[in-house]
């Protein structure tokens, strides 16, 4: 069974940074674009941002300058967020598209959820 696992997040002060990491476990055919998205209480889940199986990456306008994506291998990316402001606060969740199994139809799947909280 296809599962993101992710670790990181926590408590830090405003200016302060935070990793968080995810990796995809489990059999699967194929995995393609992987991205980390965030919800605020009381708000949408909103796209952070994005990496591509080549590496291309992309950025919520919110976060550009201060959260870096990347991609160590096919089944893992992290996320660095440093300059973290309060409006940063919310669940983090990654996703990635993963076809399960040959001939079966690619999926969004997704992590469980990291908490991240910026407050002094």
């Amino acid at each position: 069974q296809v599962q993101l696992v992710e670790s990181g997040g926590g408590l830090v002060q405003p200016g302060g940074s935070l990793r968080l990491s995810c990796k995809a476990s489990g059999m699967f055919f194929s995995i393609y674009d992987m991205g980390w998205y965030r919800q605020a209480p009381g708000k949408q889940r909103e796209l952070v941002a994005t990496v591509t199986s080549g590496g291309s990456t992309a950025y919520a306008d919110s976060v550009k300058g201060r959260f870096s994506i990347s991609r160590d291998s096919a089944k893992n990316t992290n996320l660095q967020m440093n300059s973290l402001k309060p409006e940063d606060t919310a669940v983090y969740y990654c996703n990635a598209q993963i076809t399960p199994r040959w001939g079966t139809r690619t999926a969004d799947y997704w992590g469980q959820g990291a908490q991240v909280t910026v407050s002094s």
